[in-house]
């Protein structure tokens, strides 16, 4: 069974959070509802004391900071009276003295929370604290791009349904997914996302005949470049969407061009429909 992308995620941002900080221990979860959140992914730690641990808002270190919704750190957990002190069994028995945590937080709403440690009491800089600041981002921007992704999923399968009229709406919901799968991390989500691209590009009331499908092969960033033009954004426009300079993006235009065997954007945009590249 696929590990949930959450997971995936998480432990990515806890790995990095060591490799660029220094902290021998990196520990974390996301929310199960608004009020708790379930440590599920430990790096560094000697015992198994802190997972499945579960964090309620507003209790000890981690439950400030989801609380807050801003990062919270101690420079010796076990004796701080900044923060309450429901979790020092688990937190003793993996001997943790120094700690930060920082909430992960999707449009104003606290997804999860991760934690830095040090095994002494010593005072957490600024290098530890943006390290784990930015390890959260990482998480953050993810789970942000996840949840546009569904939206966006979920909207194109509402105006496919809705009939011929909701096909520009298709389209430039099939261009943004398009332009976002670079950003998915997780290979099976941006593998199914490009398979929906896939199914909404066969599906246009312009089928492609099978000779045109054999004979036209655009690498992913053809397509993309082409998705945009087709939407009507110039090279500049497009390569904002898609994170590139318009020099490459003019690169793969002239490209997608030329296996197309055409001579206009327009006769780009409408080739590639013929040949069920685009919706």
């Amino acid at each position: 069974m696929p590990e949930p992308v959450d997971a995936v995620e998480m432990r990515t941002a806890l790995a990095g959070l060591r490799r660029t900080s220094g902290l021998p221990v990196a520990f974390g979860g996301m929310l199960s509802d608004a009020r708790h959140a379930r440590i599920a992914e430990l790096d560094g730690a000697r015992t198994g004391a802190l997972r499945g641990l579960v964090i309620s808002a507003g209790s000890g270190l981690g439950g400030k900071a989801i609380a807050l919704a801003r990062p919270c750190a101690v420079t010796d957990y076990p004796v701080s009276r900044h923060i309450s002190h429901e979790y020092d069994t688990a937190v003793a028995a993996e001997g943790l003295r120094s700690v930060v945590a920082v909430p992960v937080v999707v449009r104003r709403t606290v997804r999860g929370v991760l934690y830095g440690a040090l095994r002494t009491p010593v005072s957490l800089g600024d290098r530890t604290f943006d390290a784990a600041v930015a390890a959260a981002r990482d998480v953050e921007q993810a789970l942000a791009v996840r949840d546009e992704v569904r939206e966006l999923l979920a909207l194109t399968q509402e105006q496919a349904a809705a009939g011929p009229g909701a096909w520009e709406d298709v389209r430039e919901a099939h261009r943004q997914l398009r332009a976002l799968a670079p950003r998915v991390a997780d290979p099976a989500l941006r593998d199914a996302l490009l398979a929906v691209c896939g199914r909404l590009a066969s599906a246009s009331g312009a089928r492609a005949t099978p000779a045109a499908a054999m004979e036209v092969r655009l690498a992913p960033r053809e397509v993309d470049v082409v998705a945009c033009v087709a939407a009507g954004a110039t090279n500049a426009a497009a390569a904002r969407q898609l994170g590139l300079r318009p020099e490459t993006v003019k690169g793969y235009l002239r490209s997608a061009m030329r296996k197309l065997g055409a001579h206009t954007r327009l006769e780009a945009v409408v080739a590639a429909r013929r040949a069920g590249l685009l919706p």
